[in-house]
């Protein structure tokens, strides 16, 4: 009686963390969607009890100081109710004060911006929304992606994506916050003064 209640103390303390581990606050990034180059995870907040979203497509990276290509990543989220996209490197590709990007999809026209380097200078974000609005819209109809940052501190970057499948990535994404283009001012016509009778 004693060796089975023995054995079976194992099995009980397994069942007790794998519950544990159901009801624990976990966060984890594990992209566990895929659409053509993307990976995409999708969590439910706990605090909202709203969808949260997140894509990411990975591709290859050169600096001018940098004497191997290394690993780039993009990744398309909500950020306080707001579309945002991010690049992340792995050395440092520049500042606000002195960096640009520059973008290109497939055969469209390019782009300049400034763009919003954080993460001691290894990342930059696009999060304007007249910028994030157009990169959205040409990035779901587009299979490749070039982007160039110029930065007087961190050289010259360049990096390649692959990005067929956007448009479910896009959808998984942005579910909670569309990336459109804000809606211009309606200008209200001013009366013109009347003419007082004589």
């Amino acid at each position: 009686m004693r060796a089975l209640l023995v054995r079976g103390i194992p099995a009980v303390c397994l069942a007790l963390w794998l519950g544990a581990c159901a009801r624990d606050p976990f966060v984890t990034s594990r992209m566990n969607v895929r659409s053509g180059s993307w990976r995409m995870e999708r969590q439910v907040d706990r605090i909202t009890g709203l969808q949260i979203g997140s894509a990411l497509a990975v591709g290859r990276a050169s600096n001018s100081s940098i004497a191997f290509p290394q690993n780039a990543t993009l990744q398309l989220w909500c950020f306080a109710g707001k579309p945002i996209a991010t690049f992340r490197f792995e050395f440092k590709v520049g500042n606000d004060s002195s960096s640009f990007l520059a973008y290109r999809f497939d055969e469209k026209p390019g782009h300049e911006i400034g763009g919003q380097f954080v993460a001691s200078a290894m990342s930059v974000a696009i999060q304007e929304p007249d910028e994030i609005a157009t990169f959205v819209d040409e990035l779901s109809t587009s299979k490749s992606l070039y982007i160039r940052i110029r930065s007087i501190s961190a050289g010259r970057t360049a990096a390649e994506f692959k990005v067929d499948g956007a448009p479910a990535a896009i959808e998984a994404a942005y579910a909670t916050c569309p990336a459109q283009k804000p809606e211009p001012p309606q200008h209200v016509a001013s009366r013109s003064p009347r003419k007082r009778a004589r």
